[in-house]
């Protein structure tokens, strides 16, 4: 499963339920694009250490970005950037996830809801 940053921020805030998710996954994911968003939401250096540290405790695999994940990402901007305000992050993450064939974990499932060939597990702090 590919984990989408918010989730992964409830496991980095402790979150039992959210761990429990990423800890029975066999082979959790996450996009570059995940990763990313994680470090720019530090606050400071200490901080970006602190996700770091995180992430090296799980077995997260990040997926990078391919040209088949751009074009199909590109495909989800022109469908439901103007429709919807699907932005350029979520359709990147939405595009890991359908290109490898794997359901994105999300707490936030109304942003990924118009793209029909994503398979979304929401995620409910």
């Amino acid at each position: 499963m590919v984990f989408d940053s918010d989730v992964l921020i409830w496991v980095f805030r402790r979150h039992p339920v959210a761990a429990g998710k990423l800890d029975r996954d066999a082979a959790p994911t996450m996009s570059i694009i995940t990763y990313m968003e994680l470090l720019q939401g530090a606050r400071n250096i200490m901080e970006q250490r602190q996700i770091k540290k995180f992430l090296a405790k799980y077995p997260l695999k990040t997926i990078p970005l391919s040209e088949n994940v751009g074009h199909r990402a590109s495909i989800y901007i022109e469908e439901h950037a103007l429709g919807r305000g699907l932005r350029i992050a979520d359709a990147l993450i939405a595009a890991t996830a359908a290109e490898t064939g794997q359901a994105l974990c999300t707490g936030n499932a109304r942003h990924f809801g118009a793209i029909l060939d994503l398979k979304v597990e929401r995620f409910t702090p």
